[in-house]
């Protein structure tokens, strides 16, 4: 959208920096809460999780329907809706009085999310210009990486003077800010005005629904449950392919992963989230379980990493003008497992000094991945399918932090004590290096064009 002034740009980016922080902050804080709202709504810890799975679901088979829909009816009307949704959600959270209203207003919050999630790339492909888009990824990197940082601190801070329902509550002003102004300054993005995918809605449900659960289901040791999930969810998917290949635009973008270029950066995002989410789960309990700090000291420990991906993301935005995605990524995954090596092999009582050069090591080498990869997933296809190719970074996302977090389970049943925590150090190396792997490949692909 040449026509838009810078003004008009940096007002829709405010926009979408304060989605994404609603949404950011809410997945950092949730977790926090979880041992108060069991108490406070007299329910058991095993019925609290389904706080965070009921959004973590609905976020998941929300994403490629929400990144469609975009694309049909306009990327402005679907992110809208889905940050006034999350906002009015938030509300329903704050007020709910039982663990099961809870969860459902969670759903509903989840699908808000996810139609910020999927379309957060496509909002930023259609209203920059290609020589500024490198800059609008690195902010987007930025306000992931600083709500990562200060959610679980603010979670603290407010539940030491405040009651659950305010850690839901803070979402609804920034809302209430950002839905109307969103809605004046972003103008209409290209339509494909297309009916809707009902039957491929039904079997994505399906297929990623089932996934997330089957792997949950793994992760707590039910493994003939999760066996079965999975199958179903295999069934469900083989159906979608059938289903999905003949469709010019299809809900599962089969045209985009045909792409080598664009489907080799989707891989190498699930193995970076992989390794992210099997370090972020397992090193607090190596902090606090053997090294024995404070919850408070745990959470001080692991803030270098994100405060250091929000350092990284704009410095590999710039230099993604110049070099190739393929190069920067590698680079960047390839200190990543550096720095998660070394955290591997530290002593059994580090000093505090050695504990913050190896994580700011690992978000440094995290953030120089994320711009470049995030770029060139954008702009590999063409603009009319830049929902589509939003929708499946999100998936992406999803599953790596899905996948990574079941094997943060399993590791933990297989190894006592800390070896549990090395372990899982060890397999986020091996997810880091294959991605880097993965997206030196794209080096090879003759029609990259240095993004």
């Amino acid at each position: 959208m040449t026509g838009m002034s810078l003004a008009t740009r940096r007002l829709v980016m405010l926009c979408a920096v304060l989605g994404i922080v609603l949404a950011g902050l809410d997945g950092a804080i949730a977790n926090i809460a979880l041992p108060t709202i069991a108490r406070e709504l007299a329910c058991s810890e095993t019925a609290t999780v389904w706080i965070v799975n009921a959004y973590q679901i609905a976020v998941a088979v929300c994403l490629l329907p929400a990144a469609a829909l975009g694309e049909s009816i306009g990327i402005k009307r679907v992110y809208g809706f889905g940050m006034a949704l999350f906002t009015a959600a938030s509300l329903g959270c704050a007020m709910a009085p039982s663990i099961g209203a809870l969860v459902s207003a969670r759903v509903v919050q989840g699908i808000g999310g996810a139609c910020m999630a999927a379309l957060s790339g496509a909002l930023v492909r259609s209203t920059q210009p290609r020589e500024t888009m490198h800059r609008a990824f690195a902010t987007i990197a930025l306000a992931v990486a600083i709500s990562a940082a200060i959610g679980p601190t603010l979670a603290a801070g407010i539940l030491a003077v405040a009651t659950w329902p305010w850690l839901f509550l803070i979402n609804v002003p920034i809302g209430v800010v950002a839905v109307p102004l969103f809605f004046r300054v972003t103008p209409m993005s290209a339509r494909r005005p297309q009916s809707f995918d009902v039957a491929g809605t039904l079997l994505n449900i399906g297929t990623l629904g089932l996934v997330v659960l089957g792997v949950d289901a793994l992760g707590h040791g039910q493994h003939t449950l999760a066996m079965a999930e999975i199958a179903a969810s295999l069934l469900c998917g083989a159906c979608l392919y059938r289903q999905q290949r003949h469709r010019p635009a299809p809900l599962l973008p089969l045209d985009l992963l045909a792409i080598p270029l664009f489907s080799l950066s989707i891989a190498t995002s699930i193995c970076a989230y992989a390794a992210q989410i099997l370090a972020y789960v397992s090193l607090p309990f190596l902090f606090q379980n053997v090294m024995h700090r404070s919850a408070i000291a745990t959470g001080l420990l692991v803030t270098p990493w994100p405060l250091l991906v929000a350092f990284a993301a704009p410095w590999a935005g710039r230099l993604a003008t110049r070099y190739p995605s393929s190069l920067l990524s590698s680079i960047g995954l390839g200190v990543l497992a550096c720095g998660l090596l070394a955290l591997a092999l530290m002593p059994a009582q580090p000093a505090i000094a050695d504990v913050i050069w190896r994580m700011a090591l690992s978000g440094i080498g995290f953030g120089f991945y994320q711009t470049p990869n995030n770029l060139t997933v954008m702009t590999a296809g063409p603009a009319m399918r830049s929902g589509a190719a939003s929708g499946m970074l999100a998936v992406a996302r999803t599953m790596g932090w899905s996948f990574g977090s079941a094997l943060v389970v399993v590791m933990f049943g297989l190894s006592s004590g800390s070896g549990g925590a090395i372990d899982c150090l060890y397999l986020a190396v091996a997810f880091a290096l294959s991605g880097a792997i993965l997206s030196a490949s794209r080096g090879a692909i003759r029609h990259e064009r240095g993004a």
